[in-house]
């Protein structure tokens, strides 16, 4: 690596901090004032960094304006759909993407399912918030005061008897998939048909997407598919690591672990 980069760079989380003089960059990079001095001054020139009135430093406009534009220009599906197929390869069913857009929950990808029986959607269309997977990791993860709003604004269609039946019950599904990073959703829109979810992370560590593996159950039970959520949550967290660069560490429960803290929803959804 280039001494020269190394150290400039090294300034960077520095001035993250807040504004700092030179002697303190000096020491964080392990040179001379002189040798510090330079490349501020070539940091300053090209907009990264910026000297105030008092002769401190901070972080110049040029790197937020960079941080921006690259976020901006992230596209998650692009980034997600080889790991679509991939998962869609492992597990032969139905891959879905999806996002949060006001108050809908929309399908943005699709890789379909290598079986003749299989559940029907379509790119573009909007989900049940209430009851689909996908939906539930992606309003968790909202602001606590933006999903008591939500949770209190939506109608709770009775699609079946496994369907989600008011906000209080919604508020407490939504907290069990904070706690645990991951949904399902066990019946709760077609009887026939069961769905596991895990979420995509950005750059600041928020959920920017959802993705989850569905399939009827007349061609995988649901505790067959329970025991792909490794698989799936493997899946999400490449798709994470990258669009932010910024991998997350997943702990995996063991099959068992799984399959008791589904066993647990189903009974709760049934009661």
């Amino acid at each position: 690596m280039s001494q020269s980069v190394e150290r400039a760079l090294g300034i960077l989380p520095l001035l993250a901090k807040g504004p700092a003089g030179l002697g303190e960059v000096a020491g964080e990079i392990g040179v001379h004032k002189s040798t510090a001095l330079r490349l501020l001054r070539t940091l300053h020139e090209r907009g990264f960094v910026y000297r105030q009135a008092d002769g401190r430093y901070r972080l110049g406009a040029q790197l937020f304006a960079l941080a921006a534009e690259a976020v901006e220009n992230l596209d998650v599906r692009e980034i997600a759909h080889p790991h679509l197929r991939a998962l869609n390869k492992a597990t032969g069913h139905t891959v879905h993407l999806a996002l949060l857009q006001d108050d809908e929950v929309v399908y943005v990808d699709k890789v379909e399912s290598r079986y003749p029986v299989r559940m029907y959607s379509r790119i573009g269309k909007p989900v049940p918030l209430t009851v689909a997977a996908v939906a539930k990791l992606l309003v968790a993860d909202l602001p606590e005061a933006e999903r008591r709003s939500l949770a209190e604004r939506i109608d709770y269609p009775r699609y079946t008897a496994r369907s989600t039946p008011d906000a209080a019950a919604f508020l407490r599904e939504l907290d069990l998939v904070r706690a645990q990073g991951w949904a399902a959703d066990l019946g709760g829109h077609e009887e026939s048909v069961n769905c596991l979810g895990a979420p995509v992370y950005g750059p600041d560590g928020r959920v920017v997407a959802a993705l989850s593996v569905s399939a009827p159950s007349v061609v995988v039970t649901a505790d067959g598919l329970v025991g792909l959520l490794p698989l799936v949550r493997a899946a999400a967290e490449a798709v994470s690591r990258d669009y932010s660069g910024s991998p997350e560490q997943v702990q995996e429960p063991g099959p068992e672990q799984v399959r008791a803290q589904v066993q647990v929803q189903v009974q709760e959804e049934d009661s």
